[in-house]
């Protein structure tokens, strides 16, 4: 084990003892552990960190040579080493008039003639020059995807609802759920829909069923005249074309796109859709600052590197399995379920890069609610439960909306919620009214919620959790473990559909089966 990860442990009991409330007593401890980049402000001083905690955490991740990890992530090197390919999504925001050379080609080339076709289609749509068979204009886009493919555009169309360019309404069918597609198509008109069928390897069971249920619906009320109702996000063009979607109608991008971080690429065609590409490209912007933070900062003042660092300290010498993400900002509705995929997904691992155990545990179980919701919902278990959870806090200094007086409510909420799980309260008559306080938190404020603050929030949380990966020596752009279950899905799906049992079905499932059959009768 690491010298330094003794030496945290013992900070950590140490500090057990400590009061945040005391801590933030020091002279100057704000300034100290606060900071600015662009426009997204950190607040981590109501956290159990000194200076010489910091400074133990700091060398950890200089024990890892992090420095150099970051510039090979933003290279290009290959970082996915079980997949044998760089994690590139950095390069999807990246200054088109940067080349960046990958196995000696430009990357960048492909990347702009891809989101040059995607303006074409937005401005199209925008216009109301993309006509449906009967020759009426798209009035409806619907996206079929799961997983990066949908989670990624639907949160950020609901995050930035206030910058919507265009009358084109947009909706996201990802569950297999039958019910999702089938009361979906009962709202729309089939000739003024386009389906967006978003998958990298458009083979992906939930979506191509979902999408044949759309091409059917199509096909009964339009016949075979239908192109102009397709449309193919993936890195698998030809089996899209497979499938039926014109070759003029298909976007890709390269296999070095993981899911989990495709919103930046072509996959983002909903996003451009709701926005239009200008909007769309402050987003990208947005993120690109965040990279040039990253790569360029120095540790100690870099922002996904302090967040990770304070993961790990919690989760590694506090024993904290979770981590609450509590956005006061009512458009992230879906952020907490975005940053799940992107944390638990990426870092959910038990074997290390040099294929072993991992000694220490890694990725936190990622949830949370927008506020002020929450508070009415599980708030009670963070103020007085038994469990230890850190918190990451979210809110705007600005709204979108111009009930500025309401809005001031919100963050008075938001800094009271952080204020109370710091500091508790001890003046009570009953002890059941005891809260014991001294729960650590961050808050991150933003300036407001615009197209490239969101740009730079989701590049934070993507670097965090890659910053953590490379401490715990895990790969964080693979997914083995999703695999096994689509697998076993699929068997099972045989045995149900055709009424027999296969020799590898174990015995309780097989009853869950029968008894699936007799409730069916």
């Amino acid at each position: 084990m690491n010298p330094i990860w003794q030496r945290l442990q013992e900070q950590a009991n140490n500090m057990q003892q400590q009061k945040i409330a005391d801590l933030l007593k020091e002279p100057k401890r704000v300034e100290q552990y606060s900071f600015a980049v662009g426009d997204i402000y950190l607040d981590y001083s109501k956290n159990f960190i000194d200076q010489n905690v910091m400074a133990s955490l700091l060398a950890l991740a200089d024990s890892v040579e992090l420095t150099h990890a970051i510039k090979r992530l933003i290279a290009g090197e290959k970082v996915n080493i079980t997949e044998d390919r760089p994690a590139l999504h950095t390069a999807l925001r990246r200054d088109l008039n940067k080349p960046l050379l990958v196995n000696q080609q430009d990357v960048m080339q492909n990347i702009g003639a891809q989101f040059d076709k995607m303006a074409t289609i937005v401005d199209k749509l925008h216009a109301k020059r993309w006509l449906g068979a009967t020759g009426k204009p798209i009035t409806d886009v619907v996206n079929i995807g799961i997983g990066g493919s949908d989670l990624g555009p639907l949160m950020a169309v609901e995050a930035l609802k206030h910058y919507q360019q265009s009358a084109v309404k947009m909706h996201f069918a990802s569950n297999i759920d039958p019910v999702v597609i089938s009361d979906l198509l009962k709202e729309l008109n089939s000739e003024t829909t386009l389906f967006i069928i978003s998958s990298k390897s458009f083979s992906t069971p939930e979506t191509l069923t979902n999408a044949q249920v759309a091409k059917n619906w199509l096909i009964a009320a339009l016949g075979q005249s239908i192109e102009n109702h397709l449309l193919a996000v993936t890195a698998s063009p030809e089996k899209a074309q497979g499938f039926g979607v014109h070759s003029d109608n298909i976007l890709t991008f390269e296999p070095w796109v993981g899911g989990r971080y495709s919103i930046w690429s072509t996959i983002g065609l909903p996003l451009a859709i709701s926005i239009g590409m200008t909007h769309f490209k402050d987003f990208l912007k947005g993120a690109s600052a965040m990279d040039e933070h990253f790569a360029n900062a120095e540790l100690a003042q870099n922002m996904p590197v302090i967040l990770a660092l304070l993961g790990i300290w919690y989760i590694n010498f506090w024993q904290a399995s979770t981590l609450a993400v509590l956005p006061y900002i009512n458009t992230l509705q879906y952020l907490p379920d975005y940053l799940q995929q992107l944390d638990m997904e990426s870092n959910g691992k038990q074997v290390t890069i040099h294929n072993q155990q991992t000694p220490y545990t890694t990725g936190p179980i990622v949830w949370g609610q927008v506020g002020t919701n929450g508070q009415h919902a599980f708030y009670q278990l963070l103020h007085q439960g038994t469990h230890f959870i850190p918190v990451d806090f979210i809110v705007a200094a600005n709204s979108n909306s111009s009930l500025t007086e309401q809005h001031q409510q919100l963050i008075a909420n938001c800094f009271a919620q952080a204020q109370a799980l710091m500091q508790g309260r001890d003046d009570t008559k009953f002890a059941h009214e005891h809260m014991p306080g001294n729960k650590p938190s961050n808050i991150l404020l933003l300036k407001k919620m615009t197209p490239f603050v969101l740009g730079q929030l989701l590049a934070l949380y993507e670097h965090k959790v890659y910053v953590q990966g490379i401490i715990w020596q895990i790969n964080s752009f693979d997914q083995p473990g999703v695999e096994l279950g689509k697998k076993l899905a699929d068997r099972l799906y045989q045995s149900i559909k055709n009424h027999q049992f296969d020799e590898q079905i174990d015995v309780s499932t097989q009853a869950l089966i029968e008894k699936c059959r007799e409730m069916s009768q």
